[in-house]
């Protein structure tokens, strides 16, 4: 399992309106080329996102259904890519202040990452998942800073 864990400096529930925002994954998330339909129930238990996943022309369709939704607290979602198999995504986050410690945890659930999970699969997907969590926090600091002055916060 990965781990990663990011303090960011907007509320739990400005970090859950983007989370709950499926249109807005693939400004975000590592690897996501585009989101090509989001369920309106999106986050609700159930709900799901056809996203296009890759690097450059190498792409594959891939599904991601929530399977656990606490507004504000927690958000698990099991990511579906083709033959590369299913992982488990859990996102929780802790206010921490005025501000939210999101802890993401990624762990393989089908295919080859299941056989192939270890140490060196792991690190990579902290690497991945601490951009991941680094993009969602500009994202959530630069609207925080429109929202309380009116002008955007420079990153």
């Amino acid at each position: 399992m990965a781990r990663n864990r990011r303090l960011i400096l907007s509320s739990p529930s400005e970090v859950w309106s983007l989370l709950s925002d499926g249109h807005r994954y693939s400004e975000w998330v590592t690897g996501n080329q585009q989101v090509l339909a989001a369920d309106p129930h999106w986050p609700d238990v159930g709900a799901h996102l056809q996203l296009r996943v890759g690097v450059g022309p190498l792409a594959l369709e891939d599904t991601c259904v929530v399977r656990v939704s606490v507004p504000e607290q927690r958000l698990e979602l099991e990511a579906k890519a083709g033959p590369f198999g299913a992982a488990r995504i859990a996102m929780n986050l802790i206010p921490w202040g005025e501000n939210t410690l999101l802890i993401l945890d990624w762990h393989p659930l089908r295919g080859p990452g299941t056989r192939m999970h270890g140490v060196p699969v792991d690190y990579i997907m902290a690497i991945r998942n601490g951009m991941m969590l680094t993009k969602l926090a500009r994202i959530a600091v630069r609207e925080h800073g429109k929202r309380d002055s009116g002008t955007p916060v420079k990153l």
